[in-house]
């Protein structure tokens, strides 16, 4: 685990919110991977593979994408990258529930639009906190939003 953890994960999760695949069998031969890398672990060849995750303590890729894609955008909309929140995102208008940051999702006919970051990651921040969103530092925002997503049985 060790020299999958160093060498392997790394350039699965470099840039994904740039180049992340929204075709399910695009995602499945990501996840190919990291199944074939927890059946070498001793012992665990035969258990299935929720239960090597569980016991290795991994999540699924598909879930570390969207936790990267929500930590980026508390980059932007917290001033930790150099890029314009403004220009990259639309604000919702109704703010009846939730934080007040809550994202606008546009719609569009193509896929090219509909799966772009700043859409993607619409219903996701949405769907997270006031506690969550408004956290003091980058570390206590990864650190709510770790625990989010273990309650949030669907990440898993």
């Amino acid at each position: 685990m060790p020299l999958y953890k160093s060498m392997i994960r790394p350039q699965l999760d470099y840039c994904i919110q740039a180049w992340r695949p929204h075709l399910k069998k695009d995602i499945d031969q990501l996840e190919k991977v990291q199944r074939r890398a927890t059946k070498l672990v001793d012992g665990l060849s035969d258990v299935s593979y929720q239960s090597r995750l569980e016991c290795l303590r991994l999540t699924t890729l598909n879930t570390r994408f969207f936790r990267a894609d929500l930590i980026e955008v508390y980059k932007i909309f917290n001033g930790l990258d150099c890029i314009d929140s403004a220009s990259m995102f639309d604000l919702s208008v109704s703010n009846r529930r939730g934080h007040d940051l809550k994202l606008f999702k546009n719609s569009f006919r193509l896929n090219v639009g509909k799966f772009k970051f700043a859409n993607r990651v619409c219903d996701e921040w949405n769907l997270l906190t006031n506690r969550i969103v408004k956290a003091e530092s980058l570390n206590i925002f990864k650190a709510r939003l770790d625990h989010h997503l273990q309650n949030v049985q669907e990440y898993f």
